[in-house]
C-alpha cells in the first residue's frame, strides 16, 4: 500500500516539474534567442516480488521475474536548439543567425582564449553601441571579434552595415593604428552538442565539456589570426551560420505544442493525486477493521 503512496508522490513531483518547464517555455515565447526546454521521465527502481527461474532440462520451463514499480523520476531536462522564427526589424545592429553557431560574448573587452572566464554564448542578436562605440548586448556584454577583442566602431563612422559573413563595414571615422579586417569581423562558436551548454539567463549560455566546442587540434596562432574556436560566419569549411542583419531569431517555442503538454501535465498531476486519495481510503478501511 505504501508503494502506491510513494508512486503517487513521485508522479506529482514529476508533473509539477513538467508544468514548471512548460510554464517557462510559454513565458519566453517572445524572447529573442530563447531555446525551449523538454522534460523526459524514467521509471524508478522496481521491487522484485519473485525472481526469475531458469528452464530445467527435461523438466519445467523457466518463469519470468515479478516486479512492482516504485514510481517515476526525471530522466532529463534538455535544451532544444532548433532554429527559431525570424522577426524582421530593419535595424542594422539586429542580427539573426541562420544555421549552426552562437555569438561570443564576454564581460572583458579582450580575451586570450575561448575558455577564459567571463565568456558566454548567445543566439540573441539584439546588439547596440555603447558610449565608447563598442558593440554590446542588452546586458552590456561585449561582442567579440575573431581576435577575441571587443568590436569598436571608429568614432564618427556612419552607414554601419554587416554582411552575411559577419564583416562590419562603415563610412568615415578614423581607423585606429593596428586595426585589421579581423578587428571588425564578428566571430561565432560552434558546438557538436549545443544541448550541453548551461543556461545563464539573459538568453546566454556557459560552456561545459559536454557541449563539444569545435576547436582545431593542431592550431597555430599568430598575429591577426582568429583565436582557436573563433569561427567566421557563413563558412563552408566550418559549416557556420549565415548572419542576417535587420532581423532577430525569436524563440523556438510552439504554443500549440506547449498548451498540449500543459494539459497532459495537468491531467497527469490530477491522476497521481487520485492514487494518493484512493490509497488513503483503503488505509482508512484497514484501520477501521480494528474497531
Amino acid at each position: 500500500m505504501l508503494r502506491s503512496l510513494y508512486s503517487g508522490i513521485s508522479g506529482m513531483k514529476g508533473f509539477q516539474n513538467n508544468l514548471d518547464v512548460v510554464g517557462n517555455n510559454i513565458a519566453n515565447v517572445n524572447t529573442a534567442g530563447y531555446k525551449k526546454s523538454r522534460i523526459t521521465f524514467q521509471d524508478m527502481m522496481s521491487q522484485q516480488i519473485k525472481a526469475s527461474t531458469d528452464p530445467v532440462a527435461n523438466g519445467t520451463g523457466g518463469t519470468n521475474a515479478s516486479q512492482v514499480g516504485t514510481g517515476s523520476q526525471i530522466g532529463a531536462i534538455d535544451n532544444v536548439h532548433t532554429q527559431g522564427n525570424r522577426q524582421n526589424t530593419d535595424r542594422n545592429l539586429d542580427l539573426q543567425l541562420e544555421g549552426d553557431g552562437m555569438f561570443i560574448l564576454s564581460s572583458n573587452p579582450e580575451v586570450d582564449s575561448i575558455n577564459d572566464a567571463g565568456i558566454s554564448f548567445t543566439r540573441a542578436g539584439n546588439f547596440y553601441l555603447d558610449g565608447e562605440s563598442r558593440l554590446v548586448n542588452s546586458d552590456g556584454l561585449f561582442v567579440l571579434n575573431a581576435l577575441g577583442e571587443a568590436i569598436t566602431v571608429p568614432e564618427g563612422a556612419t552607414q554601419i552595415s554587416i554582411d552575411g559573413t559577419g564583416k562590419i563595414s562603415f563610412t568615415g571615422g578614423e581607423i585606429p593604428e593596428g586595426a585589421t579586417d579581423n578587428s571588425y569581423q564578428i566571430a561565432l562558436a560552434k558546438f557538436s552538442n549545443p544541448g550541453g551548454l548551461v543556461k545563464n539567463g539573459g538568453s546566454t549560455y556557459s560552456l561545459t565539456a559536454n557541449a563539444g566546442l569545435m576547436i582545431e587540434d593542431n592550431y597555430q596562432g599568430g598575429a591577426d589570426v582568429p583565436l582557436n574556436g573563433f569561427k567566421i560566419p557563413n563558412s563552408e569549411a566550418d559549416g557556420t551560420a549565415k548572419v542576417v542583419a535587420g532581423a532577430l531569431e525569436m524563440s523556438n517555442v510552439d504554443l500549440s505544442e506547449e498548451f498540449t503538454n500543459m494539459i497532459i501535465a495537468q491531467r497527469g498531476f490530477q491522476a497521481n493525486t487520485r492514487i494518493i486519495t484512493t490509497s488513503d481510503q483503503i488505509l482508512e478501511e484497514l484501520v477501521n477493521l480494528k474497531r
